[in-house]
C-alpha cells in the first residue's frame, strides 16, 4: 500500500496564471467525463430524491471546481423533468467565473455559484444534499473531518462524496489518463499527486466516523474512486 503523502497541488496556488487555470479545468472535466462521476452522483441524488419524497432538489456541490459536474447534473435533471436548484461554490474566484460561463453557455439558469473558502464561510444556505468531488484528498484529516462535519450539518438529507482511492492501480491510471485526456502540465502533475493525498476507503470511513457521520455507507466505482453516501436520519 501507497503511504498517503500530501503535495501541495499547482491548481491551488494563489498565484496561478488564469489561462493555465482554465485550461487545466477544461481537462479536468474531460477527465470527470471518463471516470462517469456524474453518473454515479446522478443515481445517488435521484435515490435519495425519491426515498425522501423531495420534489425540487436543492443541491450544493463544495469546491465546485470549473462546473463541470454541476452543469451535467442539471442537465441531466433537465433530461429526466426532474426540478432541481444546484448551488456551487469555490474559493477561487477563476473557478466559480468559469462555473458560472459554462452554466450560461449550456443553459442552466438553475446553476449559481459563489466564491466560499470553506475554513472561514458559512454556506450560503441549506440544501437537500451537499455533494464533493475530488476535494477531501487535498485536506489533512483534522480538516476532511471539519469539511463533512460541516456538510452534514448544511445537508437536510444527505451528503455524497466522491473521491479517490490511493492505490498503485490508480496511481498508474493517473499517471496514464491525465496524459492522454489534457494536454495541461498541471493536470499532468497534480493527477498523480492527488492519488498520493487521497484516502483508502478504510481511512475514509474513519474520517466520516470522526466527523459524527454514522451509518455512512461507500461504494467502490471505476477508476478507483468511492462514492461515500450519508443520510441524515429521519
Amino acid at each position: 500500500m501507497l503511504p498517503r503523502t500530501v503535495f501541495p497541488e499547482r491548481m491551488d496556488e494563489p498565484n496561478l496564471d488564469p489561462r493555465e487555470h482554465k485550461r487545466a479545468l477544461a481537462g479536468l472535466r474531460r477527465i470527470n467525463a471518463w471516470s462517469l462521476t456524474t453518473k454515479y452522483l446522478w443515481r445517488a441524488i435521484t435515490h435519495i430524491a425519491s426515498e425522501r419524497s423531495i420534489r425540487t432538489i436543492r443541491v450544493l456541490d463544495v469546491a465546485c471546481g470549473g462546473g463541470d459536474l454541476s452543469v451535467q447534473l442539471a442537465e441531466r435533471a433537465r433530461r429526466a423533468g426532474i426540478e432541481v436548484v444546484i448551488h456551487g461554490c469555490d474559493m477561487s474566484s477563476t473557478a466559480v467565473g468559469h462555473a458560472t460561463a459554462l452554466a450560461a453557455q449550456r443553459g442552466c439558469a438553475n446553476c449559481h455559484y459563489y466564491v466560499c473558502n470553506v475554513f472561514e464561510q458559512p454556506f450560503a444556505d441549506e440544501y437537500d444534499i451537499v455533494t464533493s468531488s475530488l476535494f477531501l484528498h487535498h485536506l489533512s484529516e483534522p480538516e476532511a473531518i471539519a469539511v463533512l462535519r460541516k456538510m452534514s450539518q448544511a445537508a437536510r438529507h444527505a451528503v455524497l462524496v466522491d473521491d479517490l482511492v490511493r492505490s498503485r492501480f490508480g496511481y498508474f491510471l493517473a499517471q496514464v489518463g491525465c496524459r492522454l485526456l489534457s494536454r495541461s502540465p498541471i493536470v499532468h502533475y497534480d493527477g498523480p499527486v492527488s492519488v498520493l493525498g487521497a484516502f483508502t476507503v478504510e481511512e475514509a470511513k474513519g474520517l466520516a466516523a470522526e466527523a459524527g457521520l454514522a451509518g455512512t455507507t461507500f461504494t467502490r466505482h471505476w477508476p478507483e474512486r468511492y462514492l461515500m453516501c450519508w443520510k441524515r436520519p429521519q
